[in-house]
C-alpha cells in the first residue's frame, strides 16, 4: 500500500493460473474463447468511487467469486490489511461478472497471489498498465482485453519472465 490517505486509487493484481484455460471474456471478441496459458498474469485496475467502488471495495470484489464459489485465498488477509490501512468495505457475498478480468478471476484455477495498491486522487490505471506492458517478459493476453475505458490498450497482461515485477509489496 502506498500513496495518500484517500479511499480511491489504482492497483495491480498478481494472478497465478494453475492450468491452461479457454475463457470467453464476456462480449469481448464477440464471446469467442481466448486461450489463457498456465502461468503468471498482472492486471491494472482503478477504484475511483466510494463504498463498493472504493479501493477496498474493488479489491475485495476481485477476491470474491460468483455462484457461491469459494473466494480467493488472499481475501481475508487482504481485508485485514486494508482495514489496518484505514480502508474498510464490506466483504461481498458474491458477484456478478462485469469486467473482463472478472471472467479470469472467477476460475478456480486462477488465484490472486498479491496486490499492489496505490491510494491516489488522480487516475493512474492507464499509466500503470503501460508501464507493466513495457517491462521485459510482459505481453498482452489479447489486445484491448481488460481496458474497455482505455481504447487500444490492454490492462490484463501475461508475465512470460518475471523481471522482478512478480514480487508483491
Amino acid at each position: 500500500m502506498s500513496g495518500d490517505s484517500g479511499t480511491m486509487g489504482a492497483y495491480v493484481l498478481l494472478v497465478q493460473v494453475a492450468n491452461s484455460l479457454s475463457i470467453a471474456f464476456g462480449r469481448f471478441r464477440e464471446g469467442h474463447p481466448i486461450a489463457v496459458l498456465a502461468g503468471a498474469y498482472v492486471y491494472a485496475g482503478s477504484a475511483r468511487g466510494h463504498g463498493a467502488t472504493s479501493l477496498a471495495g474493488r479489491l475485495l470484489r476481485h477476491a470474491t467469486r460468483s455462484g457461491g464459489r469459494p473466494p480467493h485465498a488472499i481475501r481475508d488477509d487482504l481485508a485485514a490489511r486494508l482495514a489496518a490501512a484505514g480502508l474498510v468495505a464490506p466483504l461481498p457475498p458474491a458477484k456478478r461478472l462485469r469486467w473482463h478480468v472478472d471472467y479470469l478471476l472467477d476460475e478456480p484455477a486462477a488465484e490472486i497471489r498479491g496486490v499492489w495498491a496505490i491510494r491516489a486522487a488522480v487516475p493512474l490505471e492507464a499509466a500503470l498498465a503501460r508501464w507493466l506492458a513495457s517491462q521485459p517478459g510482459v505481453v498482452p493476453l489479447a489486445p484491448g482485453l481488460g481496458a474497455s475505458d482505455d481504447p487500444g490498450q490492454t490492462h490484463l497482461l501475461r508475465v512470460i519472465s518475471s523481471a522482478g515485477i512478480m514480487t508483491p509489496c
